[in-house]
């Protein structure tokens, strides 16, 4: 992915509303605590950001002066190999933010970050941040919370990319994919936030790898599979597989077959 193929931040189309900036700030969870006169604050120096889907809003190397918030679309964070081979580290989603550590190392950022699909973002500087962490205590507290969240979640990837069986991996995946309100239903049905090469990089497997594991679930009659929708037909066995289940017992014969239609599928 070579930096002439894509635009730069400086390149992407910025609103200069601030009232509209701090509106959309106020409704962020990490903003939500702070008063009026402190998002007009942080308002006052961001930046609403507009970027087509593969727009790069930077490179390894560049430098990084405050952090982004996902207002909506998705964002990955990837490595590049010298030969052009890509690691995706993370697939980012609307209300997640990234560059907090890096804004407080004042570090370069170590990866690069580029848009899935169209996207609208928030870049708040670090002036403001800092300027706002003196007077609000609990703006700390929720920045560190996220800090270590995401450095958590973190670990656990790498925990499981690096010690785990590729369908463990899938397994372990798939189950974070679900909505918190959707956890109770007796077919939890996931939409997969970006392409299967971009998830399959971010697993550590090959697309052709990642689109087996699909049809081997499937015929286990553990998924169900339409485009980017995976209906999770046996919660059970999926999280047995996740913790490292013997596959032998999720074969379709030895296991009552359940039946998905496709009017089910559609209405997903």
């Amino acid at each position: 992915m070579p930096p002439s193929s894509h635009r730069y931040v400086c390149r992407q189309r910025e609103a200069d509303k601030p009232v509209s900036i701090a509106a959309q700030l106020s409704a962020q969870p990490l903003f939500n605590i702070l008063s009026t006169t402190e998002i007009e604050q942080l308002a006052a120096t961001a930046r609403n950001i507009r970027v087509k889907k593969g727009e790069v809003l930077f490179h390894k190397g560049d430098p990084c002066h405050g952090f982004y918030v996902i207002v909506s679309g998705k964002i990955k964070l990837l490595f590049n190999s010298p030969g052009g081979t890509e690691k995706v580290v993370e697939i980012l989603t609307a209300g997640q933010t990234f560059g907090e550590s890096v804004m407080f190392m004042e570090q370069p950022y170590p990866l690069d970050a580029q848009a899935l699909n169209e996207s609208r973002l928030i870049y708040v500087t670090r002036g403001a941040v800092l300027q706002a962490l003196e007077s609000n205590p609990v703006l700390a507290r929720k920045l560190i919370n996220n800090l270590s969240t995401s450095l958590y979640q973190f670990f656990k990837n790498q925990e499981f990319t690096g010690n785990r069986a590729s369908k463990q991996r899938f397994a372990d995946y798939i189950l974070r994919q679900i909505d918190p309100g959707d956890a109770d239903e007796m077919f939890p049905v996931v939409i997969l936030p970006a392409s299967k090469g971009t998830i399959a990089s971010h697993l550590g497997i090959t697309p052709e790898h990642f689109s087996r594991i699909l049809h081997e679930l499937a015929e286990s009659e553990l998924i169900a599979v339409r485009g980017k929708r995976i209906v999770i037909l046996d919660m059970t066995l999926i999280q047995e597989l996740r913790d490292g289940g013997d596959e032998k017992c999720f074969m379709p014969l030895v296991r009552k077959s359940i039946f998905v239609s496709h009017e089910m599928l559609a209405r997903c």
